[in-house]
């Protein structure tokens, strides 16, 4: 075998896990397992360690070496494992030299005489300044919705949040080479581009003349018109541009789905976050694309169990679900991270934080179904993943049979099983 990658966390994790596998490949590194961490939560970089252990246990000949957001905040965490054999930093993993590099010193030795040090080839993240597009060949043949990176890193320092201090400050790529990714991916039949990012409404802050991405959106639709779909990742929705909105209300192909980091409900909780909203104007920004687009999806962040968080500011939260008309919910259950401001404020009981997530999971859950209900005798697009799954527009999962995958097809909703609609 040559090289598998593990991957935990983000989309945007998933896409730069095929980058990995290519350049490792390309350096010819075999029987070598890449772990891509997350670092959002204690949690998620516990999941990590704990999946090193037991890939060595299934597999105690190949060699190990560890990425992602994790590594590059925690390296020696990973390097002091015994089962680890090397740390590359996360602006290194999608680069060819730094697989080659590895090859080198994986084939110089076994990594039990190294010392931390020694194991770990991580760089300063805050030093990097640009960003080079990538274009993925192989893995995307025949697949029907693909994903183009065209920001990295984030510029803001949220209180509970560390993930700049692993991807480092915000970078974008140039429109033209957006567009021209989008194009060819368009031209070789995939029927859906994703844009993603880490913070991916503040696109083209360090490009010339500052292009905001709702340019982005509207140069992307208008130079390439064989593209039959383009959907947005997770946004901020404060940093949300004009020219964003117009194109959620104007371009059909923009598919009608928003993923919106909003946290919490309460503005004093926000203020505490270092969030660069309020409640209201969470709120105001929802009425407004759902009266632009009355059929839009909106999905979110929240946060469950922020330091000093009452029980009526949760509330406040809980509310939100109802107030903003969400459909899907992404709740995290807090988790202080060392290093950020949020770890040193008074923290709440795990079995109160444990509760709270439950009940808003809970109210995504109601949510979902009210919008699954909703769906029944409306005629929509799907986009077919799969010979036994679609995608509404609105990105709500459709249960098909004897369909091929890439096709976009006009359905009726009849019904749904709780999880699916059914067509």
């Amino acid at each position: 075998m040559a090289v598998e990658v593990v991957t935990f966390g983000c989309r945007l994790n998933a896409f730069e896990s095929e980058l990995i596998r290519r350049e490792a490949e390309g350096a010819g590194l075999a029987d070598t397992i890449v772990v891509n961490s997350c670092a959002v939560t204690n949690e998620a970089v516990a999941q990590a360690r704990q999946q090193i252990r037991k890939l060595k246990r299934a597999r105690p000949e190949a060699r190990i070496i560890v990425t992602g957001c994790a590594a590059q905040t925690e390296p020696a965490t990973f390097a002091a494992m015994a089962e680890v054999d090397r740390v590359i930093g996360n602006d290194d993993k999608t680069r060819s030299d730094a697989w080659h590099a590895a090859k080198g010193a994986l084939e110089a030795g076994p990594s039990f005489g190294l010392d931390t040090e020694q194991k770990i080839a991580v760089a300063d993240i805050m030093a990097v300044r640009e960003m080079a597009p990538h274009l993925l060949d192989g893995y995307q043949s025949g697949l029907p919705r693909v994903f183009v990176q065209v920001q990295n890193g984030c510029d803001h320092r949220c209180t509970f949040c560390i993930i700049p201090y692993g991807r480092g400050n915000s970078r974008s790529v140039p429109v033209g080479a957006v567009v021209e990714q989008v194009r060819l991916l368009a031209e070789r039949g995939h029927a859906e581009i994703v844009l993603t990012g880490v913070d991916l409404t503040s696109y083209g802050a360090d490009l010339p003349g500052a292009p905001k991405l709702g340019t982005l959106v509207k140069k992307v639709l208008r130079h390439v018109p064989e593209l039959q779909r383009l959907r947005i990742s997770s946004i901020d929705q404060v940093e949300a541009d004009r020219d964003l909105i117009d194109a959620l209300a104007t371009e059909p192909r923009l598919m009608p789905h928003l993923h919106l980091s909003l946290q919490a409900g309460d503005d004093l909780v926000l203020k505490r976050m270092k969030r660069r909203h309020c409640r209201a104007d969470a709120v105001a920004f929802c009425e407004e694309v759902r009266l632009l687009r009355p059929d839009i999806a909106l999905g979110a962040d929240l946060i469950a169990g922020f330091p000093t968080e009452t029980e009526e500011m949760f509330q406040r939260s809980l509310d939100l679900v109802e107030e903003c008309g969400l459909t899907f919910l992404h709740v995290f259950p807090y988790s202080p991270r060392p290093g950020t401001p949020a770890a040193r404020m008074p923290q709440l009981d795990g079995r109160v934080i444990r509760d709270r997530a439950a009940r808003l999971r809970a109210a995504g859950e109601a949510a979902l179904q009210r919008r699954l209900d909703a769906e029944i005798g409306a005629t929509r697009a799907v986009l077919i993943e799969s010979p036994t799954q679609g995608r509404t527009e609105h990105f709500l999962p459709v249960a098909i049979s004897g369909a091929t995958p890439g096709d976009v097809q006009t359905l009726r909703i009849i019904g749904h099983d709780g999880a699916r609609l059914t067509a």
